[in-house]
């Protein structure tokens, strides 16, 4: 077999069939990704009713993420994912983190047990996520100045927590700060030709940003509008080049970052941290808010150090969050999930 022995609790191939676990990859592959670059493969194992979740490192970023950490999150998101369309469809699904150290492209397994069964161990807190898995887009729209309650803060934080991994919003001198180094990581891309040039790959602009070409990457209507003003993190796709009816808006000055970090800065850490950047998200989504990742600072070693807030325990920042109210991202293609999944 593939050295994790027979669960008890599997189930058989009749009841865990090739149409369920396409239905619940086609979720998992909803999250989100670096540059949409989707750098996930699934594997299911019959016999054992068993999911396998690899990393695609023929999708790797060697020049923005030479360590795989953003790959390992959003990697980590589909596996989230995977879990909430699980637990929707009423399965038990236990994942088990970098199961077998020799083959360390495989970054988890999930063993899914029968429904209906007493006690069978459905997580019943990630069923309600399963309607935002298809809302939560990446927006590349100006946010309001409506300030996130305390009370809807606080709920994330608490969902990053059930995921072993902590939510902070950084008070405004921090915030400042993340700004800054945004924009001198944003000076360093430009500046940077093999930085340009992975970037410029991942793109899809003209007739390939349509929809029925591309399968991956950022398409040009879902750049957002160029920036007029405003000091919100918004990575522009679209560079110096011109995107023929793209607009322009002034984005929020003073906007509302969460910083979503861990103790230490391992893959496990990768792992756990990009289930909780989904869990935030998911939970964001349900409760009206228009979300999207920076990553800029985080890619650049020298400034990653800086983006912690020094006050706190978080060792290491895996991922900032911009958070507010405005419009919804649109949605960005999915590879075919037989492009994706393999069923042996």
């Amino acid at each position: 077999m593939f050295g994790y022995g027979r669960d008890p609790g599997s189930v058989s191939v009749r009841a865990l069939g090739p149409t369920t676990v396409t239905a619940l990859v086609e979720d998992a592959a909803a999250a989100p990704s670096m540059h949409n670059a989707q750098p996930w493969r699934f594997r299911f194992l019959r016999a054992d009713g068993a999911i396998e979740v690899y990393a695609d490192l023929e999708r790797a970023m060697p020049r923005a993420d030479p360590t795989t950490r953003g790959l390992h999150l959003g990697c980590a998101a589909a596996l989230f994912n995977l879990r909430v369309a699980a637990a929707h469809a009423g399965w038990a699904a236990r994942a088990e983190l970098l199961p077998d150290p020799a083959r360390p492209r495989l970054l988890a397994v999930v063993r899914l047990s029968a429904p209906g069964r007493p006690g069978n161990g459905v997580e019943e807190d990630l069923a309600p996520l399963h309607p935002a898995i298809r809302r939560r887009h990446t927006s590349r729209q100006p946010f309001t100045d409506e300030a996130i309650p305390q009370a809807v803060k606080d709920a994330l934080s608490a969902a990053a927590l059930l995921e072993g991994v902590r939510l902070l919003f950084p008070d405004v001198w921090h915030v400042h700060m993340l700004l800054d180094l945004v924009h001198d990581a944003e000076g360093r891309d430009a500046e940077d030709t093999a930085a340009s040039e992975e970037l410029r790959h991942w793109t899809r602009k003209g007739p390939e940003a349509g929809g029925v070409a591309a399968s991956d990457g950022v398409p040009e209507y879902a750049f957002g509008p160029r920036k007029l003003y405003g000091r919100a993190p918004v990575r522009d796709f679209a560079g110096r080049s011109v995107v023929p009816g793209r607009g322009s808006a002034v984005f929020e000055s003073a906007p509302q970052l969460a910083l979503l970090g861990t103790v230490s800065d391992r893959p496990r850490d990768w792992l756990l941290a990009g289930q909780a950047m989904e869990r935030v998200l998911l939970r964001a989504t349900l409760d009206g808010l228009a979300t999207s990742l920076t990553s800029q600072a985080l890619e650049w070693p020298e400034l990653r150090w800086a983006v912690r807030d020094p006050q706190s325990s978080m060792g290491f920042v895996q991922m900032v969050l911009r958070l507010g109210y405005g419009p919804a991202g649109p949605g960005t293609p999915r590879r075919p999930v037989a492009e994706v999944l393999e069923i042996v």
